[in-house]
């Protein structure tokens, strides 16, 4: 069944601990709210599943919907609905990436900046200096355990946050944690820059293209590679009187050196609403700008588009914020 206790923990940071290589290492994040509440933030490095180095997506520049939807939430835990808009975040349908941007390290071996330890230690240590930055991790909350002691950091009771990572399209071994909208992650908040750091974990032997209610993966689903067309750009608010004068379109680049049959392609929004792509080929290099008429809209409040392909499978997203819509006959570029 999909994670049980799933929501976001909102927090300082006040120490970590690396934990090598052993049977099932883990970063451990030490982190505390103002209420004095203790927190260990358990934060996977090595799978048990073979292939066994985990991917990560490090993006110290994110600008994403998300972040206004967390924004307000108050230090602490908080449950989150496996939905969107609640501040769910899911690796597929949040457009929070593209899997061909994911890297894969080793969890801890000798020399500097080299593994996935030394990557947490940068953002963790930086976000444990400044009493202002804050750590957003999202995952499932176990605790409290009243009368047991933390088994890492020592305080009490044993209170934490675990399975910071993808939570859904798992091999059968592990498909009892599949679901939608409810992916690990950790996200820190500097104010002082007003700027976000996001990290995304993900095991190599997780599928892409998952069920929209289970999560589990699609059966015979080909294996993500580097999309071939991509979403350019899209006139997300454009001039004059809305709705009826707005003509919101969405332009698609092929980016590979073969044409490419677009005959059953769609473009949909963050509610699923779709607006059919001209069908035939796209030869290589060209582009085609996509008129959203009669079914996906692109709301001004930040939202995210997806590209499907004739089986209903994603080929690309992307994502915009309130402040890119907000710039009126602008076209957003991703």
């Amino acid at each position: 069944m999909p994670l049980a206790r799933y929501g976001v923990l909102v927090a300082r940071v006040v120490g970590r601990r690396r934990e090598g290589t052993g049977d099932s290492p883990h970063y451990q994040v030490h982190a505390r709210d103002p209420e004095g509440a203790d927190f260990r933030v358990a934060v996977n490095v090595l799978s048990q599943q073979a292939p066994s180095e985990l991917l990560y997506r490090l993006d110290d520049d994110f600008r994403h919907p998300l972040t206004a939807a967390v924004t307000p939430l108050a230090p602490g835990w908080h449950p989150l609905a496996s939905q969107p808009g609640t501040g769910a975040l899911d690796y597929i349908r949040g457009n929070l990436f593209h899997p061909a941007s994911l890297r894969i390290l080793p969890p801890d071996v000798t020399g500097p900046d080299n593994d996935l330890a030394d990557l947490l230690d940068l953002y963790v240590e930086r976000a444990a200096a400044d009493p202002r930055a804050r750590l957003f991790a999202f995952g499932q909350r176990w605790g409290p355990e009243a009368g047991v002691p933390d088994g890492v950091f020592g305080f009490s009771p044993g209170n934490g946050v675990h399975d910071i990572h993808m939570n859904q399209g798992n091999s059968a071994r592990y498909a009892g944690d599949d679901g939608v909208w409810q992916d690990g992650g950790l996200l820190f908040h500097v104010p002082s820059e007003d700027r976000w750091v996001a990290i995304f974990l993900a095991f190599q032997s997780q599928s892409w293209h998952t069920h929209d209610t289970t999560g589990h993966p699609v059966p015979g689903a080909p294996v993500t590679e580097s999309p071939r067309v991509r979403i350019l750009a899209a006139e997300v608010n454009p001039g004059g009187p809305a709705p009826e004068s707005e003509a919101e379109a969405v332009l698609l680049i092929n980016v590979s050196p073969q044409e490419v049959d677009l005959t059953g392609w769609t473009v949909a929004d963050r509610a699923k609403a779709t607006s059919a792509v001209p069908g035939g080929p796209l030869a290589a290099g060209r582009t085609i700008r996509v008129p959203l008429r009669g079914g996906a809209r692109l709301g001004n409040q930040g939202g995210q588009i997806t590209l499907l392909d004739a089986a209903g499978l994603k080929v690309h997203g992307v994502a915009y914020t309130r402040a890119q819509a907000a710039r009126e006959g602008w076209t957003i570029t991703f």
